[in-house]
């Protein structure tokens, strides 16, 4: 008996992995979170096997089902939005079943910030532009942040941002980033991606709290934040990566002579 985590991707049933398709398939039991995975996820669970939405549930209650299935000797599919790695809240899952000697393994999935991305049709590491992203939140309600993850340490990288669970801060966000990005600094604001009704908001620091606003967008939101996602991209005004550049060469790509 193993509980497998999997990582649903962000709403597109066709954004399942292989791996993540047959491991629902397989097993008897399903637990999944319903307020961010679309039921269409799961709907492949074998005939007659439990499929308990897990958003109403405590982790105790949770943790139960696990353990009735132990019991039972049956495969658990413990089926998150995402990739499990990302605000997954596995750890203090993974807390209680080596506690209770249960295996699990972890079967990834794709993150909103890719699938985004994608939908937006962007790279979010532009050479000379950005090359690095940092994938934060903000504390509002939930679990405090550690004291050096701060909204302004990571602004001074000048990295895109990708933050999860900032919707109701927009003002404390564009307070804290414009010294550091500009007030023209590009934000895309990206609700339930991967859905039927996902919805994009292109804005700037200093227009994305009254866009949001005037449309009604109260909660589950990524904000992407950076130069990567303006205008250069956009006209190609960047220059290339040295990847391709054939006077740099490297093992799988080794300089040519000419004849």
């Amino acid at each position: 008996m193993t509980v497998h985590f999997i990582g649903a991707g962000p709403g597109d049933p066709e954004l399942l992995t292989l791996k993540a398709q047959r491991l629902i398939r397989a097993c008897p039991t399903c637990l999944y979170a319903g307020s961010l995975v679309p039921a269409a996820v799961v709907a492949e669970a074998p005939e007659g096997a439990r499929v308990l939405d897990t958003a109403p549930m405590t982790l105790e209650q949770t943790h139960a089902e696990i353990v009735a299935a132990h019991a039972r000797g049956e495969d658990v599919a413990r089926v998150h939005s995402g990739d499990p790695s990302l605000y997954g809240a596995i750890a203090e899952q993974i807390r209680l079943l080596n506690r209770d000697a249960i295996p699990y393994d972890i079967c990834p999935g794709v993150p909103a910030y890719a699938a985004a991305a994608a939908a937006l049709g962007r790279e979010l590491t532009v050479p000379q532009v950005a090359q690095s992203i940092v994938l934060t939140r903000m504390s509002m309600k939930s679990t405090s942040m550690p004291p050096g993850e701060t909204l302004e340490n990571f602004a001074r990288t000048g990295a895109t941002l990708a933050i999860h669970l900032g919707i109701r801060a927009l003002r404390e966000i564009e307070r804290t980033l414009t010294p550091h990005y500009g007030p023209d600094c590009p934000v895309v604001v990206a609700t339930r991606v991967g859905w039927p009704d996902e919805h994009f908001i292109r804005a700037t620091l200093s227009t994305v709290h009254a866009e949001v606003r005037a449309a009604k967008i109260t909660r589950t939101a990524l904000i992407l934040v950076g130069p990567a996602l303006g205008g250069a991209q956009a006209a190609g005004d960047f220059p290339d990566s040295a990847l391709y550049d054939p006077n740099r060469p490297h093992v799988l790509r080794p300089r040519t002579t000419q004849p």
